[in-house]
């Protein structure tokens, strides 16, 4: 269940960054009963960008495949060993 918190729980800085480093998702901050900033720890910033740059290789791949920019394995590894001289 994510944390939902109101804005002037923000000068508690000890406590919401303990929040941060315990929870398990994006802590969501309210103004005025309205969503209006998100919060996390910088190790969940990093597992999210992490994933997202494999989703975002995963989709160029995905497209090269559809257009046609692919090489057979056999074909791929001749080129290599021709290019170091294996």
């Amino acid at each position: 269940m994510p944390h939902i918190i109101p804005i002037r729980d923000l000068k508690k800085t000890s406590e919401l960054s303990q929040m941060c480093k315990n929870a398990t998702e994006p802590i969501f901050i309210t103004k005025n009963g309205y969503g209006d900033m998100v919060i996390m720890s910088m190790e969940m910033y990093e597992k999210k960008m992490y994933i997202l740059d494999a989703y975002a290789k995963l989709n160029a791949a995905e497209e090269q495949v559809r257009e046609g920019k692919v090489l057979d394995a056999d074909k791929g590894l001749e080129s290599i060993r021709k290019k170091f001289n294996i």
